[in-house]
């Protein structure tokens, strides 16, 4: 699973054709969690609230470029780095 980005020790990835609703995952110190695209909200898993906060944040600032790699991890086409919150 391609990493997107990589921001204070979170790792954002996405899957090639996965499942709906339009989502990435986030690790972060041995914790997990699906992010949806459209609201930057936890799907799935877990996050400590910091982490979280920061995810919902970068969600929010990058959703162009998550919605461009969903279409095309969907296509599976190579997927684009986004850059991290400690880049922008």
């Amino acid at each position: 699973m391609p990493v997107i980005s990589y921001f204070f020790g979170l790792y954002v990835r996405m899957y090639f054709d996965d499942h709906l609703p339009p989502h990435f995952h986030v690790e972060y110190q041995g914790a997990e969690a699906l992010v949806a695209i459209e609201t930057g909200e936890l799907v799935e898993g877990r996050l400590p609230r910091k982490a979280a906060k920061l995810i919902k944040d970068w969600c929010a600032d990058h959703q162009d470029e998550l919605w461009d790699n969903w279409q095309r991890a969907v296509a599976l086409q190579p997927l684009r780095r986004i850059p991290g919150a400690d880049n922008d």
